[in-house]
């Protein structure tokens, strides 16, 4: 998490909603790294974890990234718990807690729905919660 918040800061600082996110292999590798880039590339669907997500399952050529964890600053989005889905992910973590726009633990809860076509094996909500809220806390402030 220590890297996805680092991750979170360098979006901050170029002006991106402050959300970093990794991809890990089975054994705890680093596979692909990234923070949003919704504003640099004028893209709403340019979220950190399908970022992530796309540059893992390019490196290892397969669209099904089953056994590696995501690693994120903060609760997925309906859009980006689909992508986690559709991924075939095995283990989700994330930071801080969305109850206006998360899909995971919040809002639709797309894990829990009788239609999700794969669910992680293990989420893990709130690791590190309160420095990942802080730096979303802080960036918001800032802009107004």
């Amino acid at each position: 998490m220590e890297k996805a918040l680092f991750l979170a800061h360098e979006g901050a600082r170029a002006g991106e909603v402050p959300i970093g996110a990794l991809v890990l292999d089975e054994k705890g590798c680093l596979l692909s790294q990234a923070h949003n880039l919704v504003e640099k590339n004028h893209d709403a669907s340019a979220h950190a974890e399908i970022l992530a997500l796309r540059d893992a399952s390019r490196l290892l050529k397969t669209p099904r990234l089953t056994g590696c964890t995501l690693i994120v600053t903060l609760e997925p989005c309906i859009m980006c718990a689909a992508s986690i889905s559709h991924f075939r992910l095995h283990r989700l973590v994330y930071g801080a807690y969305d109850p206006k726009g998360g899909g995971v633990d919040h809002g639709p809860r797309l894990f829990q729905m009788a239609g999700c076509l794969h669910r992680p094996k293990e989420i893990i909500s709130g690791f590190r919660e309160t420095d990942s809220a802080h730096l979303l806390k802080q960036f918001f402030k800032a802009k107004r």
